[in-house]
C-alpha cells in the first residue's frame, strides 16, 4: 500500500491542479499540520492516570504529547491558572500523513454506525475538525488497560482559506465524507 504522502505527491497534486484550474504548483492546497487534543482536567489529582492517558495519546499519534495548562481560572469548573487541562500533539510531515492514513483506513471504519464524517465540520478557514468520542477505537490501544475511554479532537489544518479547495483536497486524500450532507 502506498503511503498517503506518496499519493498526494503523485496523484492528488495533479488532480487538484486540473479540477481547481491552478497552474502554479506552489498555490495548490496541501496539509500543513494535524493537531490532536484530549481534555484531561479531571485527572489533575491523579498523576498515574495522567501518565497512562499521555502514553495512549503518544501511541496513537507516534509523538509525545505536550501538556496544555489553563490560562484563566474558572471557579465553576474548579480550574486554576496553570493547572493541566489537556494534552496536545501537533503532527507535521511524514507523521502527519501516516496518522491521517491510519485514521481514514483503519480507525474511522471501526466506529459504530459509521456512514462518513460530517461536511459541516469545516471552519471558515478551510480547516476540518473531527471529534472522536472514545480513544479506544484506535487499534493501537489495548482496551484492557484503559480505565475510562476519553474523547479527542482532531483538527486537520490546510494552507488554503477556501472551503471548496480544502474539501476537494481531503476528498482526494480519501476522507470518507457522508453522502447527501450539507454542501459546505
Amino acid at each position: 500500500m502506498t503511503s498517503l504522502m506518496e499519493k498526494y505527491n503523485k496523484e492528488v497534486k495533479d488532480k487538484l491542479a486540473e479540477d481547481l484550474s491552478i497552474a502554479n504548483k506552489m498555490a495548490l492546497p496541501k496539509l500543513e499540520k494535524i493537531v490532536v487534543n484530549m481534555g484531561v482536567g479531571d485527572l489533575v489529582k491523579d498523576k498515574n492516570q495522567m501518565e497512562k492517558v499521555s502514553a495512549d495519546l503518544a501511541i496513537i499519534t507516534g509523538q509525545k504529547p505536550k501538556v496544555t495548562v489553563a490560562r484563566v481560572s474558572v471557579a465553576g469548573f474548579n480550574i486554576r491558572v496553570g493547572q493541566p487541562v489537556g494534552l496536545a500533539v501537533t503532527l507535521r510531515g511524514k507523521r502527519m500523513y501516516d496518522f491521517l492514513q491510519r485514521l481514514i483506513v483503519t480507525t474511522l471504519p471501526r466506529l459504530r454506525d459509521f456512514r462518513g464524517v460530517p461536511l459541516k465540520s469545516f471552519d471558515k478557514s478551510g480547516n476540518y475538525t473531527l471529534g472522536i468520542v472514545e480513544h479506544t477505537v484506535f487499534p493501537e490501544i489495548d482496551i484492557t488497560k484503559v480505565n475510562k475511554p476519553r474523547g479527542l479532537e482532531i483538527t486537520i489544518v490546510t494552507n488554503t482559506r477556501d472551503l471548496k479547495k480544502s474539501r476537494k483536497l481531503l476528498e482526494l486524500l480519501g476522507m470518507p465524507f457522508e453522502k447527501g450532507g450539507e454542501n459546505g
